[in-house]
């Protein structure tokens, strides 16, 4: 990622009223914010243009954020992940950190918390790119 580019995020919630309001807010900091409502949605929206950050909801019908993660991770496993959870479900959360997420944000969002999270993410995405490409 140069430092000239905007900052690409997607995010998948299937609660497309909410996906949007949080577009339409991060849009209006200068993010280039794209929304998908489902996780095999999501992964076709990554196929089509690679994202730097992706927020994911832990908790939709089908493939769960998860399984979504996990595919991401095989997709594009430079793209930097924050999960999205309820208060009630910080443990899934918590696993998702595990398994390589970079963050996790609870419901309902705090976008100031939000935002900082996706630039901390994007600066790691982007020393690892730089990492990756000095050693190859």
């Amino acid at each position: 990622m140069s430092p000239d580019k905007t900052l690409d995020v997607l995010i998948i919630d299937d609660e497309v009223p909410f996906s949007d309001i949080l577009k339409k807010r991060l849009g209006k900091r200068g993010l280039d914010v794209r929304t998908a409502n489902s996780g095999p949605k999501g992964l076709a929206a990554l196929e089509e243009r690679l994202a730097d950050v992706v927020v994911l909801d832990m908790r939709m019908p089908g493939m769960d954020g998860v399984d979504t993660f996990r595919a991401i991770k095989e997709l594009a496993p430079d793209t930097e992940v924050i999960f999205l959870t309820g208060h009630v479900d910080t443990d899934s959360a918590l696993a998702g950190l595990e398994m390589g997420a970079f963050d996790y944000c609870l419901k309902p969002i705090d976008l100031d918390a939000l935002y900082d999270k996706l630039l901390d993410a994007a600066e790691r995405k982007r020393l690892a790119e730089g990492i990756g490409s000095a050693i190859k």
